[in-house]
């Protein structure tokens, strides 16, 4: 039997890595599911082209209840909590100094899933998110948006779908389109969705083949790109930080148990670019940067 994705862990940029539950099956009316992870993640030093260099280490921890309230309707609520450290060197190039430090990204968000029959499926996530470094105003680093999608079930392989983010991003609005697979091509290869989508980005794609019952490998990527409120007494007070690059990866994974996983990663972050928004509104920095390697590990269970 095929792992199925559960959860991958965060790359550099990304926020959760969670199969969406547009594709999940339908439980028992009545029945509610827990399920929790942990990730770990380090983006190794890399160089600014304008001078400077930086890494990036964070984690991130995250519990999700869904109940199947009648055959066609589930609900249920998604928390996270998300940490990173940048650790900036030979500053400043094209900032004043380090840009930012401590990164916080904690979130709420809430689940509906409609499924009028067995192969058409609607899915709402409105989600809630603060995203700020430490010593900014949490006031001001509230964010908030919504996904929106559907799939349809094709044969018992295959399922597609599309999605649509929205969300308020610091000032600044942000819509994104999406695609959702669960194509099992044969007994072993399968291509599907990584990610879950939300504020930083789409559901990404990647290609999985399963050796067996414990064993799973797979290669993937997708796009992310991410805000947060700066701190008061920063290098920009008050201002606004955003990271964005697209995460490629290679995934092996084990099954720990029947409904447990471990997930180990190593990947490039290509594309990367760091920008810098002052309290005004005004871009007022920016810097691409070098391809940056990256690992991580991440272990999922559902209760």
């Amino acid at each position: 039997m095929a792992i199925r994705p559960l959860v991958l862990a965060t790359l550099a940029v990304a926020g959760a890595l969670v199969t969406l539950p547009a594709l999940a099956q339908r439980i028992p009316v009545g029945t509610t599911v827990p399920s929790g992870g942990l990730a770990a993640y380090h983006e190794f030093e890399t160089g600014l082209d304008q001078g400077g260099d930086f890494s990036v280490t964070g984690v991130l921890a995250s519990l999700d209840v869904l109940h199947q309230f009648t055959p066609a309707f589930a609900a249920g609520v998604s928390l996270r909590y998300g940490y990173e450290n940048w650790d900036f060197a030979n500053a400043p190039g094209a900032f004043l100094d380090a840009p930012w430090g401590d990164v916080h990204r904690p979130s709420v968000g809430f689940v509906f899933t409609y499924a009028p029959n067995d192969d058409l499926r609607f899915l709402a996530v409105p989600t809630v998110q603060w995203a700020y470094e430490q010593g900014a105003s949490t006031g001001d680093a509230l964010m908030g948006g919504a996904i929106f999608a559907a799939t349809r079930r094709f044969s018992p392989t295959l399922s597609l779908g599309f999605g649509v983010g929205v969300f308020d991003e610091l000032e600044k609005t942000r819509a994104f389109p999406f695609v959702l697979v669960d194509w099992q091509i044969n007994e072993r290869l399968r291509l599907g969705n990584p990610f879950r989508a939300g504020p930083a980005g789409g559901a990404g794609l990647e290609l999985a083949y399963t050796f067996s019952d414990a064993w799973e490998v797979a290669a993937g990527g997708t796009w992310r790109s991410y805000r947060f409120r700066l701190d008061r007494d920063g290098a920009y007070p008050g201002g606004i930080g955003e990271s964005r690059g697209v995460p490629l990866f290679l995934r092996t994974s084990y099954a720990l148990a029947r409904d447990v996983r471990l997930d180990l990663l190593a990947g490039v972050v290509v594309g990367g670019k760091l920008t810098v928004t002052d309290a005004d509104g005004n871009d007022v920095a920016e810097d691409d940067y070098d391809a940056a390697p990256i690992v991580g590990i991440t272990l999922r269970t559902r209760f």
